[in-house]
């Protein structure tokens, strides 16, 4: 029996459908070691910290009707699977940290769009 796994993603800002060649995001829980004076000459035990989410995402960048990605501010960005299977997955309080272009001899040009979020959850 073989396994089905999700394939193509949508990527959607504020309702508004985007092409995308690449996502990547990434969660740190803001953890950290508690180092104490202790018998054991280690570690005990971790605080909790806050979570911080970033996304880095690379766009193919259109001739006609490109975004105006600096002022995204405050946006909602969902991806959910084509197929129908999955979860889709929301960023809400989503802004631009930094953006790159990048051209290539063979290919399209993309935009890279370093984001910030301040929640995230799934539906």
């Amino acid at each position: 029996m073989s396994d089905n796994y999700v394939g193509q993603i949508v990527l959607s800002v504020n309702g508004a459908d985007y092409e995308i060649k690449e996502l990547n995001h990434t969660l740190k829980t803001g953890r950290i070691v508690v180092k104490t004076m202790n018998r054991k000459g280690r570690p005990l035990g971790t605080a909790e910290g806050v979570e911080d989410y970033s996304l880095t995402v690379s766009v193919a960048i259109p001739k006609a009707g490109e975004p105006d990605w600096r002022a995204m501010l405050d946006a909602k960005i969902t991806i959910e699977p084509l197929d129908g299977g999955g979860q889709r997955e929301t960023w809400t309080g989503v802004s631009l940290v930094q953006m790159g272009s990048k051209y290539v001899l063979e290919g399209e040009a993309t935009r890279n769009l370093d984001l910030t979020a301040l929640n995230y959850y799934t539906e």
